[in-house]
């Protein structure tokens, strides 16, 4: 009688081990990286990355070549602490890469204090405040004096109007009214701009990480005095459609709802926070009620919001899918109701993320539901600890 043929239970367990050591060594590694004081050259985080595809590619062809059941303990702990040594490397690289990569990105400090002229376009919808305009600003090219110099390729401007008064109460000068930007705008400005800075105080909130995070290397505000330049709208353009969508939505709130009474223009500040994720549309004496009652996080778009928004599209198009045969149009043959809706429940929830300003918070909620999404549509039963360091590797990624 032929020998049964040996169930492959342990080999799959055996990769789904090494698999959660490579994502749990990808994360660990990047959060390593985190902690450095300073960066090294890019010269040695590219190194590391090589390395830890040389071993994991040894790795692969011994484990292919090797015969199953016969390899030693030792050899497999070994093999095991390799893995995990690569993925670490690999984390700590890639980590080490990325920041070298925006840090090169860092503004001359010849050119802090001193006025630049940039055309540029508005690449988000401007936020409008009592002092004035901060909106952000694509450049496409910056003179000193008509001499070209290199800035950031994306800067946090403020645009400021009305008089300038000195500590005496005497007023310097009468800046003029910013004007009525809109995404997508290309604009000759005069500007002054800085290297980004910002408060240290523990616990508190980190301005100059938070600019990092969104990629903004300098601030700085238009020059808009009497003797200055006068800026110079260039004319309109088709790049960021979504922005001046949302700009557009935002603006037709609060031409609606805010009628003229104060407590009709607060509930357009938060009306069109929780569709257009515009959190300066809300008043300041607004935040202080929402954090004394503890409800800050639920006017800002986050993973709360995108979750359940995702959770509802899903037995949305899951009931319709399945009742799509008494219209006559029978969409199960075609892709079956649990698939199409956790297809149609993510690619939803994408687009609320995006058209709500697509920030962090957003962002890992839509990459975590695609992961397990994906997952599932694959038929893959992984344990839920797999599962986790999985999202989470694909969000750090």
């Amino acid at each position: 009688m032929p020998m049964p043929p040996i169930p492959d239970e342990p080999h799959e367990a055996s990769g789904l081990w090494s698999g959660s050591v490579v994502l749990a060594g990808f994360v660990a590694g990047v959060a390593l990286q985190l902690q450095q004081r300073a960066l090294d050259p890019a010269a040695a985080y590219a190194l590391l990355l090589a390395a830890s595809g040389v071993v994991w590619g040894l790795l692969v062809g011994l484990r292919r070549s090797a015969r199953p059941g016969r390899s030693a303990p030792w050899w497999r702990r070994l093999r095991q602490a390799t893995v995990l040594a690569g993925a670490l490397a690999a984390g700590f690289g890639f980590g080490g890469l990325r920041a070298v990569s925006v840090a090169g990105q860092a503004l001359d400090p010849a050119l802090e204090g001193v006025d630049l002229s940039v055309i540029g376009t508005v690449a988000a919808m401007p936020q409008r405040s009592e002092p004035g305009v901060r909106f952000r600003l694509d450049v496409e090219s910056a003179t000193r004096d008509g001499v070209p110099v290199a800035v950031p390729p994306r800067l946090l401007l403020g645009w400021y109007g009305g008089p300038t008064v000195a500590a005496d109460g005497a007023t310097l000068e009468l800046l003029r009214q910013p004007a009525d930007l809109r995404a997508g705008e290309r604009w000759r400005l005069s500007v002054r701009l800085k290297a980004p800075h910002g408060s240290l105080n523990p616990h508190g909130f980190d301005y100059e990480l938070w600019l990092w995070g969104q990629g903004l290397r300098a601030t700085g505000y238009v020059r808009a005095g009497p003797k200055d330049v006068a800026p110079q709208r260039l004319g309109a353009t088709w790049r960021h459609p979504v922005e001046q969508a949302r700009q557009s939505v935002r603006d037709a709130i609060v031409a609606r709802v805010a009628d003229g009474t104060p407590q009709q223009a607060r509930s357009a500040g938060i009306l069109a926070a929780l569709v257009t994720g515009d959190q300066a549309a809300i008043e300041r004496a607004d935040w202080d009620i929402f954090r004394a009652t503890g409800v800050a996080h639920l006017m800002s778009i986050s993973g709360l919001h995108i979750t359940l928004f995702a959770w509802v599209a899903v037995a949305l198009i899951g009931t319709f899918w399945r009742r799509s045969a008494l219209w006559g149009w029978p969409l199960c043959r075609w892709l079956s109701a649990p698939t199409a809706a956790l297809i149609g429940g993510v690619l939803l929830a994408a687009g609320y993320a995006v058209f709500s300003g697509w920030g962090v918070p957003a962002q890992r909620t839509v990459v975590m539901l695609a992961t397990v999404a994906a997952l599932r549509i694959s038929g893959r039963q992984w344990p839920w600890p797999t599962v986790w360091l999985l999202a989470c590797a694909v969000v750090v990624l």
